[in-house]
């Protein structure tokens, strides 16, 4: 399989929340195989340490919460941060009416204030020689779908996120994009795939007719964080097999 240089983040350093699974792990796994000095953040050890077995010269692990004081001030303390993943981000699906009122102040917590905080942290670092950093949005940054009402709210969110710091810290040679996946094939989507109406919707909604994996959002991470996007800031990959373009 054709892949990126095993040299193409020599040097630089590459912090991932949400590394211990699903699309976070994988987006650590392909950093490290193409020679960035990794550091994976995640709450659960067991998780990190599997990951780290995988390349261990490369890759250092975080055991914290990215909602934590403590975890923004680690970040601060870094000396030099080349790229960030902003990976964390949660789902509670349900009808309008229905949405318990603390579903809201869960994923504004995690879908958007832990992205602002952790970006914040690690601009105060990258400041001092330019990075790149991806948050991870979603297809439903774009449009809106039925039980989904929080979670585009909060995707759409990121992505005028992404926009702002793209076009403020532009003259710092900071990059800020975005990456939107489709449904991806993980832990997580397979209890809901199992629905045959909902799996039958997913598919007929998607032209390509199959799910992501986890490394097709994984290579579109990695290619903004590297310097083969050393002119794309402000803007988002969609990583969806047509959904959005109907």
């Amino acid at each position: 399989m054709i892949g990126f240089s095993t040299d193409l983040f020599t040097g630089k350093t590459l912090l991932i929340t949400g590394a211990g699974k699903g699309i976070g792990r994988a987006c650590a796994k392909l950093a490290a195989q193409s020679g960035a000095n990794v550091i994976a953040v995640a709450r659960t050890k067991e998780d990190l340490e599997d990951l780290q077995r995988t390349n261990p010269e490369n890759i250092e692990i975080w055991v914290e919460d990215v909602l934590s004081d403590a975890f923004i001030s680690r970040l601060k303390r870094l000396k030099r941060l080349d790229g960030l993943i902003n990976n964390v981000g949660t789902n509670r699906v349900a009808e309008l009416l229905e949405q318990p009122s603390e579903d809201l102040e869960l994923m504004i917590d995690i879908n958007i204030k832990s992205l602002y905080r952790t970006s914040k942290a690690a601009v105060s670092v990258m400041q001092q020689s330019g990075g790149a950093i991806v948050n991870m949005s979603s297809q439903m940054g774009f449009v809106g779908s039925p039980g989904r009402t929080l979670y585009c709210m909060t995707k759409h969110a990121v992505e005028g996120l992404t926009k702002a710091m793209g076009v403020e810290l532009a003259p710092s040679n900071i990059r800020v994009n975005s990456v939107a996946p489709t449904f991806v094939s993980t832990a997580l989507t397979a209890p809901m795939l199992e629905d045959p109406d909902f799996k039958k919707f997913v598919f007929e909604m998607i032209p390509m007719n199959k799910l992501a994996t986890p490394e097709d959002v994984a290579n579109a991470c990695i290619f903004l964080l590297s310097d083969l996007a050393a002119m794309i800031t402000g803007t988002c990959i969609k990583v969806d097999g047509g959904w959005t373009a109907r």
